[in-house]
């Protein structure tokens, strides 16, 4: 049977005093923690595996808290979400809960979270994001971005910014979001990057393409997040690698004497 493999790491970074990154892997999630290496868990894919990346607003309260409510939701409802419909239906359902979570303590008004996964079912990937973080595909062809930024356009000499134009919560009263959400073909070589911002703010898409072209699983996802730190580690680093591990072809039958 096919299955998912999923190597990541959540950490505080190189500035912040705590992390507000959440990381949801299936029914597992990270909530808010560092994982000091990078862990790998495999899912045979009998129902579809979400994996998504959870990034509580900095300079908005209770961020940890906001991209935690995200995750755990996504997590009780991820194997059910192999439809585009269904899926934008549970992000906008995550949107509300944050809302609703803010307005039990005034202290946590207008805390927010970005978020960005996959969804890998038996015969399609979701690729889907509200927010800046992001999702890459990489294979043979190289990485290319497969999410959509809710950012403005850069200005001259910009190469990111810190403004993001759709969030879950992240406002005073209930926002509506337009989450993105695109299907993708199932090919087995093409491995999904989901990450929040703190890797890819400070690390070049060339350089992430040159760690995957060379590197696997836990030693990419290293090799990565080392990246980030040299380059200053401003922000919290969460990353997963997806990939589909397909079964072993029979063995051919012994040749007849």
């Amino acid at each position: 049977m096919t299955a998912i493999l999923v190597t990541a790491l959540s950490h505080d970074g190189a500035v912040r005093d705590h992390n507000e990154d959440s990381l949801v892997v299936g029914a597992w999630t990270t909530c808010a923690v560092t994982t000091s290496t990078p862990q790998t868990l495999a899912f045979p894919l009998r129902d579809p595996v979400v994996v998504a990346v959870a990034d509580g607003l900095g300079g908005h309260p209770a961020g940890e808290l906001a991209s935690s409510v995200v995750v755990e939701s996504l997590s009780r409802v991820g194997h059910l979400m192999a439809d585009e419909d269904l899926l934008r239906d549970a992000l906008i359902a995550c949107n509300e809960t944050v809302f609703e979570q803010a307005g039990l303590d005034p202290s946590w008004t207008s805390m927010g979270t970005t978020v960005a996964g996959v969804v890998m079912a038996a015969q399609s990937v979701l690729v889907f994001n509200v927010g800046d973080s992001r999702v890459y595909a990489h294979d043979s062809a190289g990485l290319r971005l497969v999410s959509t930024d809710d950012s403005p356009p850069l200005g001259r000499g910009q190469t990111h910014t810190s403004i993001v134009t759709q969030t879950l919560g992240g406002a005073p009263v209930l926002t509506p979001v337009e989450p993105h959400v695109a299907r993708h073909d199932v090919d087995a070589t093409t491995r999904y990057l989901v990450c929040s911002d703190g890797l890819t703010d400070v690390v070049e898409d060339q350089a992430i393409a040159t760690v995957l072209g060379e590197l696997t699983g836990a030693e990419a996802i290293f090799a990565l997040w080392r990246a980030a730190m040299t380059a200053g580690g401003p922000d919290n680093i969460t990353i997963a690698l997806v990939e589909r591990a397909e079964p072993a072809d029979p063995a051919e039958p012994a040749a007849a004497d």
